[in-house]
């Protein structure tokens, strides 16, 4: 049976050479221990690093400053997200409860006609300084509410007749009264006038009296406060113009009458309820 043989585990022997050579013999080191040789290092290589058993373990610190932006950007949006949507449901109500109002009240302004129109004097006289102007009429004022579930009431009415080129002919007021739903009222009114003009205003109702037609126009201006239901609005202006009277300037002590067929009212009402203003 052959015989196994097992290697030395003793560190092999430095050769005398090589201990010379390095700067020592085996008494050159402490304690006599041979230093270890010398590691050449080629130019433009790193170091090595020598270790050190009393530095503090690297501990890598958390990244927070992206996350802290990261957790902003994320706040914002969801503010303007929920801001939006806030404004958006707002939106929807308003316009929900403007959609059933309409419905349910279905609002309208009310109307006003001229349905007679008698110019009994309409003189002017012109002198070399002034010129005076003197008139007399009674016209015939109708409202109508068209409302089911509304109803008005007026103040006092101011009203003014004027000519084509806007000179006042005539002015004066009437009293105001209720209106309910569907309900009619009339009024008839006495106007007058006894003033001087200046020059451009008697000029003008000058080239207005040369017309083969005297187109005349009525303003009525007031006062009037909306009842909803149990509900009253704030009292707010209402103004009426009526266009379309015409016909023929009176010739002495003769009245005339204009026609009104073509007459027609327009209404300025904006009355608001919470929100909504109609």
């Amino acid at each position: 049976m052959a015989d196994r043989v097992y290697p030395s585990t003793k560190p092999a022997a430095v050769p005398a050479a090589a201990a010379v050579a390095n700067g020592g013999g085996a008494g050159g080191g402490a304690n006599g221990v041979a230093p270890p040789p010398a590691v050449s290092v080629p130019p433009g290589a790193a170091k090595p690093q020598i270790y050190n058993p009393n530095r503090p373990p690297y501990r890598p610190q958390p990244y927070t400053q992206g996350r802290r932006a990261r957790r902003k950007r994320c706040t914002c949006c969801c503010c303007l997200f929920w801001s939006i949507l806030v404004i958006l449901l707002l939106a929807l109500v308003v316009a929900i409860a403007g959609a059933a109002f309409w419905v349910l009240y279905r609002p309208h302004s009310p109307a006003f006609t001229v349905s007679n129109f008698r110019l009994a004097n309409l003189n002017l006289t012109s002198n070399a300084d002034t010129s005076h102007l003197a008139s007399a009429m009674n016209l015939t004022l109708s409202n109508s509410n068209p409302n089911k579930k509304i109803s008005f009431f007026y103040d006092d009415f101011t009203l003014r007749v004027l000519s084509g080129s806007g000179v006042l002919i005539a002015n004066g007021s009437a009293p105001g009264f209720p209106s309910a739903p569907k309900d009619a009222n009339t009024m008839k009114l006495q106007l007058k006038n006894s003033a001087d003009l200046d020059a451009e205003s008697a000029r003008d109702l000058k080239s207005d009296l040369k017309k083969k037609t005297l187109a005349m126009k009525v303003k009525a201006e007031t006062k009037v406060r909306v009842k909803i239901g149990k509900m009253k609005t704030k009292k707010v202006i209402i103004r009426v113009t009526c266009v379309g009277i015409h016909g023929t300037a009176p010739t002495g002590k003769t009245a005339t009458v204009l026609s009104t067929g073509d007459a027609k009212c327009s209404v300025d009402l904006r009355f608001k309820i919470w929100r909504f203003t109609f």
